[in-house]
């Protein structure tokens, strides 16, 4: 099994979820930490945050919450960045964070 490493900023928003939401996004990180592969509707790629992050996408009371890992690292399964989202189109602002997020965990630069 590879350890999930958290961004303490992604592990402090996770926290603030709704309990399902956590729970849902708990359990669909540990089936990827045991190397299942996690595919739609639960997870999809986003290569614009980089090659090889995906984010997991969990719904619980009309909001949408969003959770981006990467699985490449050599350390293990990597979260650099979560966030509830508001709007049709992932907002920039949170791509830009998640790859900023991102470097710091594979240079453990946090």
């Amino acid at each position: 099994m590879k350890p999930a490493i958290f961004h303490p900023a992604a592990l402090k928003t996770i926290r603030g979820f709704p309990d399902e939401a956590r729970r849902a996004i708990g359990e669909a990180i540990l089936r990827i930490q045991h190397g299942a592969r996690v595919g739609m509707p639960l997870s999809r790629p986003m290569s614009a945050v980089a090659p090889g992050v995906a984010e997991l996408r969990v719904k619980d009371r009309g909001v949408e919450f969003r959770t981006f890992y990467y699985t490449r690292g050599e350390r293990g399964i990597l979260v650099p960045h979560a966030f509830a989202k508001k709007t049709r189109a992932t907002p920039e602002h949170e791509i830009a964070l998640a790859r900023q997020r991102l470097r710091e965990l594979a240079h453990e630069t946090i």
